[in-house]
C-alpha cells in the first residue's frame, strides 16, 4: 500500500456522504492514514465536519449537487454513510469511473429496506421474518391482519428507528401509519413484518476486502423504537447459532461485494437465526469497538476501503450506552461526571451543534465484564445531563 499526504494533488481522498459521529469517527481514522477527508451533509457543522479537511452542506438526494461536488473534488473513494442520499447519483458516479463503497448496486439494495429483504429472502433464500410491503393505510391494516399481532411496522428507507413502530393490537394501525411519516427518507412504502418471539437480537460486523471476510465479536443490544440504547460485545450466543450467523453474513456481504464493513442484524431464537437487516457501513451499535478491539469498526471500515489487511486483536468485553438529549438547544451543553473518565471507561461526545429532545449527543464506553460493563455503561448515561 503506497500512502499520501493530503491537500497534495497525489492525495488519496475519502468523500463521506453523511457526515454523523460515525462519519466523524472514519474521518478520523482516515486521516491516521494520511487521507484526505471530504465531508458532506444536509447540515452545517455536522460531527465528521469539524474534523474533515474540508466539509460541505448540500441536499444529498438532489442528483446533480450530488454529482457536481463528486465532479469537483475527484475522490478515490465515497463513502454513503446514511440512507437518504441519490442513488441515480451514485450509479452514475460509478459510471463515470469514480470507486462508491462498497458499490452502487449494494448501497442501492441496503438502503431500501424493500430491496435487502427481497434479495435476502427471495434471491439468497436466507431465513427472514414473514413480511409485506405497502402504499396505503387500507393494504396496511389489510397486511397487518394477514400478518397477526403483534407486528413490526417500518418506512422502507429511515435509519436509527426513525418511523418504526409495533403494532401490538389493530387499533395500534392508524398510530403506526402516522409514526412512519417520521422516516429519514422515503415514507411511501412500509414494511411490515412478522414479530419473531427471539431470545435476542445481535450485529454482526462483517468487514471484507479483497484481503479476505473477517468478523467481529457478535454485539447484543437493547432498542427503543428501533433505537439502540446499550449495545455490549461479546453476546453470549451458542456456537451453533454464531456459526449460522457467520454464514449467512458472507452470503449476503459476498452477494452485495465490494469493500468495506457491514453492519449484518440477526434475531437469534435457540440456535434458530433469521436475517433482519444489513448496513453498508459501520453501525451505531458497533460504536462499542471504539474500547473493546484494538481496530474499531471504523478502523476496519478505512482498511477495508484502502485494501489493507483486516486483522485485528479483541481486548475483552465491554459495553456501550447511548445518551440521548432531554432538552432542545442551539448551543448544548453536556455535564458529564469525573468519574465517567476512569481506568476502563470514558465517553465520546460527538459535537453537534443543536439538541433536540431524543437526539443522541454522546455514548459511554465500558471494559469489563459483560454485565458489569453494561451497569457501568448505563450508569454514566444516567448521570448526564443537558441544557
Amino acid at each position: 500500500m503506497t500512502f499520501t499526504s493530503p491537500l497534495q494533488n497525489n492525495a488519496i481522498k475519502i468523500m463521506l456522504l453523511g457526515s454523523g459521529e460515525l462519519g466523524k469517527e472514519v474521518a478520523i481514522e482516515a486521516q491516521r492514514l494520511g487521507v484526505e477527508v471530504i465531508a458532506v451533509d444536509k447540515y452545517e457543522n455536522a460531527p465528521a465536519h469539524l474534523v474533515a479537511n474540508r466539509a460541505y452542506v448540500i441536499n444529498m438526494q438532489d442528483k446533480q449537487a450530488v454529482l457536481s461536488l463528486i465532479e469537483k473534488e475527484q475522490p478515490t473513494y465515497i463513502l454513503p454513510e446514511v440512507e437518504a442520499i441519490s442513488i441515480d447519483a451514485l450509479f452514475e458516479a460509478e459510471k463515470r469511473g469514480f470507486h462508491v463503497i462498497p458499490n452502487a448496486e449494494a448501497v442501492n439494495k441496503t438502503m431500501n429496506r424493500k430491496n435487502i429483504r427481497v434479495f435476502a429472502a427471495e434471491t439468497l433464500k436466507l431465513k427472514t421474518s414473514n413480511y409485506a410491503f405497502v402504499t396505503t393505510l387500507e393494504t396496511l391494516k389489510e397486511a397487518a391482519a394477514a400478518m397477526g399481532f403483534p407486528c413490526v411496522i417500518k418506512p422502507v428507507m429511515s435509519s436509527s428507528g426513525h418511523g418504526q413502530s409495533i403494532a401490538k393490537m389493530p387499533e395500534d394501525i392508524e398510530k403506526s401509519w402516522e409514526i412512519a411519516k417520521e422516516a429519514r427518507g422515503d415514507a411511501s412504502e412500509l414494511i411490515v413484518e412478522e414479530f419473531i418471539q427471539f431470545d435476542y437480537e445481535i450485529t454482526l460486523l462483517t468487514v471484507r476486502n479483497e484481503t479476505g471476510t473477517s468478523f467481529c465479536e457478535p454485539i447484543g443490544h437493547v432498542q427503543q423504537n428501533g433505537d439502540f440504547i446499550l449495545s455490549w460485545q461479546p453476546i453470549n450466543m451458542s456456537s451453533a447459532a454464531l456459526q449460522k450467523a457467520k454464514e449467512i453474513a458472507k452470503a449476503v456481504t459476498d452477494g452485495l461485494g465490494g469493500r468495506g464493513i457491514f453492519g449484518v442484524e440477526f434475531f437469534v431464537k435457540g440456535d434458530e437465526v433469521y436475517f433482519s437487516e444489513l448496513s453498508p457501513r459501520p453501525h451505531d451499535t458497533g460504536m462499542v469497538t471504539l474500547i473493546t478491539q484494538s481496530q474499531s469498526e471504523f478502523a476496519l471500515h478505512v482498511r477495508a476501503v484502502l485494501g489493507l489487511p483486516l486483522d485485528f486483536t479483541f481486548y475483552g468485553p465491554g459495553a456501550c450506552g447511548a445518551y440521548k438529549a432531554k432538552n432542545e438547544s442551539h448551543t448544548p451543553i453536556l455535564e458529564i461526571p469525573d468519574d465517567a473518565f476512569g481506568k476502563n471507561s470514558y465517553v465520546r461526545v460527538f459535537g453537534k451543534p443543536q439538541s433536540h429532545i431524543g437526539r443522541r449527543m454522546a455514548v459511554s464506553l465500558v471494559l469489563d465484564e459483560i454485565q458489569n460493563a453494561k451497569r457501568k455503561a448505563i450508569e454514566i448515561v444516567e448521570k448526564i445531563t443537558d441544557r
